[in-house]
């Protein structure tokens, strides 16, 4: 097992390389990027919020008015960026060199590879605050999402899953089936929308909260006081997001029951006497729940990176989905490569962690006599 682990370990380096070179190598023909959001911040165009270059730690507004000044001189400028023309030439240098764009791309991206390698990932370009405290800062609404989502939707899918098993072809699995169908076709910001109008003051009532994971006075309220609080905040964003993540690990563990169910042991076990819930949970659960149990870690690392970008958008919580987004759009690329590198990293291992998981539910499995 050591020597495999190992190799995944290794194998861990290109495949991280590959996913920075591609994505890379993409945003190097994207449209735009930091030093035309800020040119078009100086002439007006840009209509988000006024950002402060943080490699020079100068006002935006004061350097546009020195590079306005420069042009105002009667000096022309030719730039390839859109949008330059009447700015001062050294100004744009300056620009460049504090995003880093002064150097070559192939540079830049083994510079940023080494300095990522060593969990070096800088300040955000708009922010005055480095990376991975931005990372850390959202850190807890994406964790609170993701690990009760995953909790939640396990706990509901597996008892349901397991009864829909056992009764297979009855009404109760035909009318269950048709609400995980429905469940699974509506798409969680759109369920997300209809609780908002039907309970946090849409256009009936007005019973959960809207912004944050907290409320303004949740410092000064005891720690009972504080959980109630907590959870009333995630009520909503929750329940939009457990609604669709459950029907694939109910069916995942229904197929996986059915399986086992039939399988030449089970009917062993019956004819030694052994009643139906000693088959099920003594002999029949174990080997069914080996892929869902194992598939957790996968599961929660989709739902904490991938499946609350538009909740957090319409609850108004400020998580890594959104700060994703958010970096995307502003072209803060020194955070979106970071927390690309974080993310992908992470998935990395969870792969690890769920196939150690099999060994660890059926020692059986042996990943050493198997090639990577």
């Amino acid at each position: 097992m050591g020597a495999y682990i190992l190799r995944r370990l290794l194998l861990m380096i290109p495949t991280l390389v590959g996913i920075m070179a591609i994505n890379f190598f993409i945003i190097q023909f994207a449209p735009g990027g930091p030093v035309e959001r800020v040119i078009a911040q100086l002439s007006g165009t840009d209509v988000s919020a006024t950002a402060r270059i943080s490699g020079g730690g100068s006002d935006m507004g004061g350097g546009g008015g020195d590079a306005v000044g420069g042009s105002a001189a009667g000096e022309s400028v030719s730039s390839k960026y859109r949008g330059a023309q009447g700015l001062d030439p050294d100004f744009i240098k300056e620009l460049e060199a504090q995003f880093g764009f002064d150097k070559p791309p192939l540079e830049r991206f083994l510079t940023m590879l080494w300095d990522y390698a060593r969990f070096d990932f800088g300040e955000s370009y708009f922010r005055d605050i480095k990376i991975i405290d931005l990372i850390a800062e959202k850190m807890p609404v994406s964790i609170s999402l993701g690990l009760w989502m995953t909790l939640l939707s396990y706990a509901v899918s597996i008892p349901l899953g397991i009864r829909k098993a056992v009764s297979d072809g009855s009404r109760f699995d035909v009318w269950t089936s048709g609400v995980i169908v429905v469940a699974y076709a509506i798409p969680g910001f759109l369920f997300a929308v209809l609780l908002i109008v039907l309970f946090a003051g849409g256009s009936f009532l007005d019973l959960f909260p809207l912004r944050g994971l907290t409320s303004e006075n949740w410092e000064a309220m005891s720690w009972p006081a504080r959980i109630l609080d907590y959870f009333w905040h995630l009520a909503l964003p929750l329940t939009a997001m457990v609604l669709s993540a459950f029907a694939t690990t109910t069916l995942l563990t229904k197929n996986s029951f059915l399986d086992e169910i039939r399988k030449q042991y089970v009917v062993t076990a019956r004819s030694k006497g052994l009643n139906e819930r000693q088959v099920l949970y003594g002999h029949v659960f174990r080997n069914a729940m080996l892929i869902v149990v194992a598939g957790f870690p996968g599961a929660f690392i989709s739902s904490f990176f991938a499946g609350s970008l538009l909740i957090e958008t319409i609850f108004s919580l400020d998580g890594l989905g959104l700060l994703g987004f958010e970096s995307v759009i502003n072209r803060d690329y020194a955070v979106v490569f970071a927390t690309l590198y974080i993310f992908s990293l992470m998935g990395l291992l969870v792969n690890l962690i769920s196939d150690l998981t099999y060994t660890w539910i059926d020692p059986r499995i042996d990943f050493e006599t198997r090639e990577v």
